[in-house]
């Protein structure tokens, strides 16, 4: 069937990740199904124009959000775009189908001073597990790293020596992360702890681990993210990505150039970094309004 070779090839040869492997599977499915329910149709290599702009109006008047939609409509814009290369239909559809328009939203940061907060006074406890938390928080902030990056960090690949870490990004791309002294500090001082604390039992090669010598799940890092962040902030969200956002804002606040930035976080293209301007250009524009007389 098509939709299978179609994620096959994602998968292999496109290397997206898992994550997003999954939500073009469902998108497809939820696809699909719309065609043989209204239409009738088992493949969408016959669908027309008119029947893909009423599947959008379909998601929409279910209350599904404009940026949601658009995920979905690129997913069918990839999927067509494999149709057309492998011979399969001999028109893209999806040329006359138009994104809703999305209200530009603001990457939500946490503030300095909160984070300073968090990493210098708020009591983390003792033990292994304690170091461990501090840690993951500190690799955050200092590096910008993804949630997935994080948890397949390996040991191996973290040189406290030259303070420089080898992270594997989306579609497997792998970049270096410049990271400090201090930090390098705390990454040593992790690791002798958890050697004290497994005492030479067989670990796996992720420099982070749970408790009993397991890898790290994602859901775990993100509820010790939520967590501590919500000992300091009340803002919205309290996520892993949010820190990842905090760092990029702050470089930026601090005279980092975007370029840098683009080249830290892995971004494809600089579009996706140059969002993190705009929250420098709305504190520009309080301070304006709070110090210029005419304002």
């Amino acid at each position: 069937m098509t939709r299978e070779r179609f994620l096959d090839y994602i998968a292999h040869e496109k290397r997206y990740s898992p994550h997003t492997s999954t939500s073009y599977k469902t998108d497809l499915e939820q696809f699909h199904a719309f065609l043989k329910g209204q239409y009738d149709l088992d493949e969408a290599d016959t669908a027309t124009h008119p029947m893909i702009r009423s599947w959008v109006v379909h998601l929409l008047d279910q209350g599904l959000s404009p940026r949601s939609v658009n995920r979905k409509i690129t997913t069918l814009k990839t999927y067509y775009r494999y149709m057309m290369r492998e011979g399969l239909v001999t028109e893209n559809p999806m040329g006359r189908i138009l994104s809703p328009k999305t209200s530009s939203r603001l990457p939500v940061f946490v503030e300095e001073d909160t984070m300073q907060l968090l990493l210098d006074e708020v009591e983390f406890g003792e033990g292994f597990e304690a170091v461990r938390d501090r840690l993951i928080l500190e690799m955050f902030y200092n590096t910008g790293m993804r949630l997935s990056e994080l948890v397949g960090l390996k040991d191996a690949d973290v040189d406290t020596e030259r303070g420089v870490l080898k992270v594997t990004g989306k579609r497997n791309k792998e970049r270096m992360i410049p990271f400090t002294e201090k930090l390098a500090a705390g990454i040593a001082g992790y690791r002798k702890d958890k050697n004290r604390h497994f005492n030479g039992k067989d670990l796996p090669e992720e420099l982070f681990v749970t408790t009993r010598g397991a890898k790290l799940q994602p859901r775990m890092v993100y509820k010790v993210v939520h967590t501590y962040l919500s000992m300091v902030t009340t803002i919205s969200k309290k996520s892993p990505h949010v820190i990842r956002h905090t760092f990029a804002t702050h470089m930026l606040n601090h005279g980092a150039d975007l370029n840098a930035i683009k080249e830290i976080l892995g971004h494809a293209s600089l579009s996706a970094t140059q969002v993190y301007t705009h929250n420098t250009i709305e504190k520009l524009k309080t301070a304006y309004k709070q110090a210029h007389p005419r304002a």
